[in-house]
């Protein structure tokens, strides 16, 4: 349903080929809303970056923050502007999606900071 109108599930299997990261994210979603395919397809293209960050990620917490540069100075760890782009990536397609926030019926497509605000309103009432 286009949207992204919850339901109660969905048994719509991960696409081939994503890793841990990618198919619970997947799942996470399939198991709150039922997607057209345009959105399926933008979940799946998603649910690959949430992959692509999980490695990433993992390279970053092995290893050091910062490289030796060309002329012998430290400089940032080249994955880390890659996980930066990842994110901005991951971001654009979420948005895409437009799901709905708690309490909506349908979803929105919401600048960041518009978004922001929604889940601090959100969190205030249920902490009120």
């Amino acid at each position: 349903m286009a949207g992204g109108a919850r339901i109660d599930h969905v048994s719509t299997r991960a696409p081939a080929g994503l890793g841990n990261a990618g198919r619970a994210f997947w799942r996470s979603v399939i198991a709150v809303y039922e997607l057209s395919p345009a959105e399926l397809a933008t979940l799946a293209q998603a649910a690959r970056v949430v992959d692509v960050l999980a490695r990433l990620d993992a390279e970053l917490a092995a290893g050091e923050l910062t490289v030796t540069g060309s002329t012998g100075q430290p400089r940032a760890h080249p994955l880390l502007s890659a996980s930066a782009e990842q994110r901005r990536v991951l971001d654009s397609l979420l948005r895409s999606l437009a799901l709905p926030m708690p309490g909506e019926a349908e979803g929105h497509r919401r600048s960041p900071s518009a978004q922001a605000a929604a889940q601090a309103r959100w969190r205030a009432q249920r902490s009120g």
